[in-house]
């Protein structure tokens, strides 16, 4: 398993084309559970929690799940937990769910990216410095 992790905006897509090109990707906003885990690449991946929270509620179990039927998925995901605490329950439980599914993956991923203005910077796996 692969994750690039950064801020909205920043790129993510573009690095993640450049080191791993011919992925097939799908959209995390958009694609079935299935989708998600037969693919080779997901972009949106934050928006795939919360789709699933708004249908579903609980996902505690769904990092395991992700890393039992498919570990050689490429992750990319919005950086969400940073700025103010969202007033609504919701969105407390969305940012708080997403930030543990995330490090569970990333503790299982043999290489997390940070992607900030372009630039990507491994913080796990490849060369790190």
């Amino acid at each position: 398993m692969r994750m690039i992790i950064g801020g909205a905006f920043q790129g993510k897509m573009e690095y993640a084309q450049k080191e791993y090109p011919g992925i097939r990707w799908v959209d995390g906003a958009a694609c079935s559970e299935e989708e998600l885990l037969q693919c080779e690449g997901v972009y949106h991946f934050h928006l795939y929690i919360r789709k699933s929270m708004e249908k579903y509620e609980e996902m505690r179990l769904f990092a395991d799940r992700i890393i039992r039927e498919n570990p050689q998925i490429v992750i990319i995901t919005d950086e969400i937990g940073y700025g103010l605490v969202p007033i609504d329950a919701f969105e407390r439980r969305y940012r708080e769910e997403t930030g543990r599914i995330c490090t569970r993956l990333a503790a299982f991923s043999d290489r997390v990216d940070r992607v900030v203005c372009g630039i990507g910077l491994p913080i796990k796996g490849g060369d790190v410095r």
